[in-house]
């Protein structure tokens, strides 16, 4: 296998179902091997009310209690994956729907409470690279939700972002040549957020603690780009950060050391 995709794709585009059928369409037609990972959008939290179970969010992280993990793993494992999984099949993509659990493919523990009680949130330990290359070495392509699972069975709430980087450093460690993108709404790393034709075309370490020091990485953005940068610290050839109708092009942020 020549190189291997890991595509992340962001719960804003999953809440819309043109957007996300766009986004399949063109996933279904990248040629080399790949891999999806993700996010759980806003279901889970319309899910939630329908059962009465509360939301609770922190700095734009959702608390995952016992009823919510229940809420979660029945939206993102079940009804997300399993979507994406029948509308890549339609689209004549071999895919396989996966959480942590399936086959042992990454292994978590319970995040220590700290300052903040996040429940039953996964910090990711190990991702089993043999397990997903066997997969596509059979011709199939790992659809992965962001939910993980410890040693002792229990399943965990985690971070899709964080779970792309983790899957990606995994692969280029095991020897196989990695082009990890994150695709979400925005057309990249935007100069001015209100701007979306602002994209910043490429960023270093460098550049990514100037635009931080200066206000114009925030929020939301400083983890995906932090997971993004330890992901080519540790082997990963390229990062890129593109509107999800670009997948092809990946004509929007490039991320380099």
């Amino acid at each position: 296998m020549s190189k291997v995709y890991v595509i992340k794709i962001g719960g804003n585009v999953i809440d819309n179902p043109s957007a996300t059928q766009k986004f399949l369409s063109a996933f279904a037609s990248i040629k080399e091997s790949k891999i999806l990972v993700h996010g759980g959008g806003k279901i889970a939290t319309q899910v939630a009310e329908k059962l009465g179970v509360t939301t609770q969010m922190i700095d734009g992280r959702r608390i995952t209690d016992e009823p919510m993990l229940d809420v979660v793993t029945m939206v993102y494992g079940g009804l997300v994956n399993k979507k994406v999984v029948a509308q890549l099949q339609a689209l004549q993509c071999n895919a396989i729907g996966l959480m942590g659990a399936d086959a042992g493919v990454i292994l978590a523990k319970k995040r220590p409470v700290g300052v903040i009680d996040y429940g039953f949130a996964g910090d990711i330990e190990q991702v089993n690279a043999t397990q997903l290359l066997a997969f596509i070495n059979q011709d199939l392509t790992p659809i992965i939700a962001p939910l993980t699972v410890d040693a002792e069975g229990q399943i965990l709430n985690t971070n899709a972002d964080t779970m792309a980087s983790a899957i990606a450093t995994a692969l280029a460690k095991a020897g196989t040549e990695v082009n990890l993108v994150y695709c979400f709404e925005k057309k990249g790393v935007l100069l001015n957020p209100e701007d979306d034709d602002s994209v910043i075309t490429d960023i270093n370490k460098e550049k990514y603690a100037q635009l931080k020091a200066d206000g114009i990485v925030s929020k939301g953005m400083i983890p995906k780009l932090d997971n993004a940068f330890a992901a080519l610290d540790q082997g990963v050839k390229e990062v890129h950060i593109i509107h999800a109708d670009n997948v092809h092009a990946q004509s929007g942020t490039k991320l380099t050391l």
